[in-house]
């Protein structure tokens, strides 16, 4: 029998976008799979289109709703309580993803016990098309924990056990924008470990500067989270120089960072 997907989604203010996303999802050639989604106080019309999903494929589409915004750590975890998967998947309601995203996520998990975080290559786009790819590493070590993040959030596809043996994602205002990579160093310190799929099967929906415009206490939270990093999995004190990266990318002219930043993202 097939392993259950339980697609997590954090969703707010997306209602122009959400109904495309869903349909990623809908039109998957992996069709065992559920969506968990919790609107995280919209002001918009995001829950009345989650709404029309879960009225028109009953079973398939659960939506939750927050009393006030609590962001994406809080929210994610909502919909983990509820997940009724073998397999947890990320998904974004204004990104989009390839058709056989979860055929092919799945099947890594299912060939490879020694795996379970995989994730994949992502393109960048906005409404004048794709302006960029990632490059990402196929088996990241604990070393690769110190450039940045090792996997896409939105792409990732998790064993169950793995979110469950780190007690999920940790609320904290320092893990704010970096959820996912302490989510990551978490399980590595458990001893689980991940891949990466070398062809882009996620979309996200990006504006080109806006890495350029990221608020320095995310560049504070980012240098928090490599500090967790190295004490968590052993590294050497000297690699406390790696927290100094995100500090200094925030105190760079912002026209620098963009050139540097479009440059990596180019394919």
């Amino acid at each position: 029998m097939s392993k259950k997907i339980s697609v997590i989604m954090g969703i707010y203010n997306c209602a122009n976008t959400l109904g495309e996303a869903l349909n990623c999802i809908i039109n998957q050639t992996y069709t065992n799979w559920e969506v968990i989604m919790c609107d995280d106080y919209s002001s918009d019309n995001t829950v009345q289109i989650a709404e029309k999903y879960v009225q028109k494929y009953p079973g398939k589409f659960v939506l939750l709703k927050n009393k006030k915004n609590h962001g994406l750590n809080y929210t994610l975890n909502k919909c983990l309580k509820v997940a009724n998967g073998d397999y947890i998947a990320r998904m974004d309601g204004d990104d989009l993803c390839a058709l056989d995203r979860f055929e092919k996520e799945v099947s890594v998990l299912d060939k490879r016990e020694d795996i379970s975080i995989v994730s994949t290559d992502m393109n960048f786009f906005d409404e004048q098309g794709i302006w960029g790819r990632t490059n990402t590493e196929e088996e990241p070590t604990k070393e690769s924990f110190l450039r940045a993040t090792p996997f896409c959030h939105a792409a990732c596809m998790v064993r169950k056990e793995a979110y469950q043996a780190v007690g999920g994602y940790s609320v904290s205002d320092k893990l704010l924008r970096v959820e996912d990579y302490h989510l990551w160093v978490k399980m590595y310190a458990k001893g689980y470990r991940g891949m990466n799929i070398q062809e882009p099967l996620y979309s996200m929906r990006d504006d080109r500067d806006a890495q350029g415009r990221r608020k320095f206490k995310y560049r504070l939270n980012e240098a928090y989270v490599k500090k967790i990093a190295i004490n968590s999995l052993a590294m050497h004190r000297i690699n406390y120089v790696y927290c100094l990266v995100p500090i200094l990318k925030g105190v760079i002219p912002s026209f620098i960072y963009r050139i540097v930043h479009r440059k990596k993202a180019k394919y």
